[in-house]
């Protein structure tokens, strides 16, 4: 065991050349490939994916590329990849894949979120906790840490503010991985400091994400062949409430039908969504209210199959939070002590009563979805979990049966159509 335990701290030989060059067409792009001197020791990423993996991290150094007169990100516009020792403020050992492409997606998400204070949790690539907030980042790092406790535990947390004395507090009550801001205040850094295995970053680029969000990079994709797809990454074209589409259909027969318009609350709610919508691994949806992640759902291979897991996965959320603000254990920590004691056997009964009434936290909320409604059942499911507005893609055959199912929900549940799918692959 202490072997398989070593292997997470070694470092695996990089047999990477340091440079690496690209030709597209009469494009010619190179890249150097990152590199760090911690304690002495000068080396790239210290493993990639697993620890039996090399990997070498590549920025752009020169040339930069058009397509179909669209420049893509290049030299000049790095923010993970940029990164130099200068920035890696507390590190322990060289960082792997896996931190950096967390921290990565996290700048993806956020690069749609400049307006307000906004913190996104993120684990195994995906978020698991996200919010923003006109009170300030602190505010904003509660709501995406409770959003779910669980997952948020060995996280990476990626902010797009000045992190601040009661953030860098909060932080360190839990385990965390890394964590990046674009600077931080003197104290701030001086208490995230006191946990010696905490990774943190200073990513400068993090408080001018707007430069970037219309620009593509390009997106490489490799086959298990070998071979490649190349693609021009995904452009968010919903910055504002007003880039919503209305929800209009017709059907085969002339029937025209038209769903309710959100209020400012609401379309604000999904804005947010969308937002973070463009980090999660399709099929997804995410449920969001007041500026908060309520449920998360990744990688389903149907729709309804992943608003089925992700209504279940946030009334187990819900409850693990009254549960731990109760008795500070977690959820299944109190369900295994109810077998053995009265006590917590009625704490867990409460709880559980109150989760149901609270629908885990999901009536008032409103759904996005990264792709259309093949059919009204994950949509009617929505709106019995509580939802009151919802936005997707639209562009299904069925779209007027979707439609229908929000003009019968009693209230009417609102629905807006993206113009966009924001797969995840």
């Amino acid at each position: 065991m202490s072997d398989l335990k070593k292997m997470y701290t070694t470092m695996v030989e990089d047999p990477f050349p340091a440079e690496l060059v690209i030709r597209l067409g009469d494009a010619e792009l190179t890249f150097a490939k990152r590199t760090w001197t911690i304690d002495g020791q000068e080396k790239g990423l210290r493993y990639g994916e697993n620890p039996d993996q090399p990997a070498a991290l590549y920025a752009p150094a020169e040339g930069r590329l058009t397509l179909g007169g669209v420049t893509f990100r290049g030299p000049g516009d790095g923010l993970v990849c940029a990164a130099t020792e200068e920035h890696l403020l507390q590190s322990g050992k060289h960082p792997g894949k896996t931190n950096l492409t967390d921290v990565d997606n996290g700048v993806n998400i956020l690069q749609y979120l400049t307006r307000k204070p906004a913190a996104v949790i993120l684990k195994h690539n995906n978020p698991c906790g996200a919010a923003w907030s006109d009170d300030g980042l602190c505010p904003a790092f509660e709501a995406a840490f409770h959003a779910d406790r669980i997952a948020a535990f060995g996280g990476a947390i990626v902010v797009n503010r000045t992190l601040d004395v009661a953030t860098a507090e909060k932080i360190n009550a839990v385990y965390f991985e890394v964590v990046a801001a674009p600077d931080y205040e003197p104290k701030a850094l001086e208490i995230l400091k006191s946990k010696k295995n905490l990774r943190i970053f200073k990513l400068p680029g993090l408080a001018q994400l707007e430069k970037l969000a219309g620009q593509p990079f390009l997106d490489v994709k490799c086959l298990a062949d070998g071979g490649m797809v190349l693609q021009f990454s995904f452009r968010n074209r919903i910055l504002s409430a007003e880039d919503f589409l209305p929800a209009t259909a017709t059907d085969k027969a002339g029937t025209t039908v038209t769903a309710r318009t959100p209020t400012p609350a609401e379309a604000e709610d999904l804005l947010f969504a969308w937002a973070v919508e463009s980090g999660v691994t399709s099929n997804s949806v995410i449920f969001v209210k007041n500026g908060a992640t309520v449920g998360i759902g990744t990688g389903e291979q149907d729709r309804v199959g992943v608003v089925e897991l992700t209504i279940h996965k946030a009334k187990t959320k819900y409850a693990d939070g009254l549960a731990f603000a109760a008795c500070q254990m977690s959820l299944y920590e109190l369900k295994l002590k109810a077998k053995t004691d009265p006590e917590a056997a009625k704490l867990l009964e409460d709880i559980e009563k109150r989760t149901e009434a609270a629908g885990g936290g999901l009536i008032g909320s409103v759904l996005v979805s990264d792709g259309f409604f093949p059919f009204r059942d994950g949509v009617d499911l929505c709106i019995g979990a509580g939802v009151t507005a919802i936005a997707q893609p639209g562009g299904s055959i069925r779209d007027t049966e979707v439609v229908a199912a929000c003009n019968e929900a009693t209230p009417q549940v609102a629905m807006v159509f993206t113009g966009q799918r924001s797969f995840r692959h």
